[in-house]
């Protein structure tokens, strides 16, 4: 159940949204979140998909109607870090009804079996699916999380 009148909550992640599900990617600076996302849009749109950058870097997150939502900050919205290019202006959009949390970990982290209760993740007291993966090779975690999707 969500927390009601929970204010919303700035967080350390990127955004995108494919087709109706807003997935937020969290990891340590260097991860490859922005890298992954950037990979994850184009991979949707090849297939025909529907698919958007919404926030890269900080994250707002709120609830409304039972559902968590991701926007970028204000002074944030429309901007993207691309490793070896910069900060760069790139068509967003505004918000995200989130529906998948992945997690970028290092590998040795990640357990082979992970208990039931590691499969999802509470944000703002609204549950949602969660992946996690090493960042090791940034396309086939975007090809997997698009055909989580």
């Amino acid at each position: 159940m969500s927390k009601p009148g929970a204010p919303p909550v700035s967080v350390h992640g990127t955004c995108v949204l494919i087709g109706a599900s807003g997935v937020l990617l969290r990891g340590a600076s260097g991860a490859g979140k922005s890298r992954i996302a950037d990979l994850l849009v184009s991979a949707a749109r090849g297939r025909g998909r529907f698919a958007a950058h919404v926030a890269d870097d900080r994250v707002v997150l709120r609830t409304g109607a039972g559902r968590l939502l991701a926007a970028a900050p204000e002074a944030l919205a429309g901007l993207w870090e691309r490793r070896g290019e910069g900060i760069v202006p790139i068509v967003a959009e505004r918000a995200a009804v989130l529906r998948l949390v992945v997690d970028l970990l290092p590998a040795q982290d990640i357990e082979r079996l992970p208990p039931p209760d590691d499969l999802s993740a509470e944000i703002l007291g609204i549950r949602l699916a969660r992946l996690v993966f090493p960042a090791s090779d940034p396309a086939g975690v975007a090809l997997t999380i698009l055909s989580r999707l």
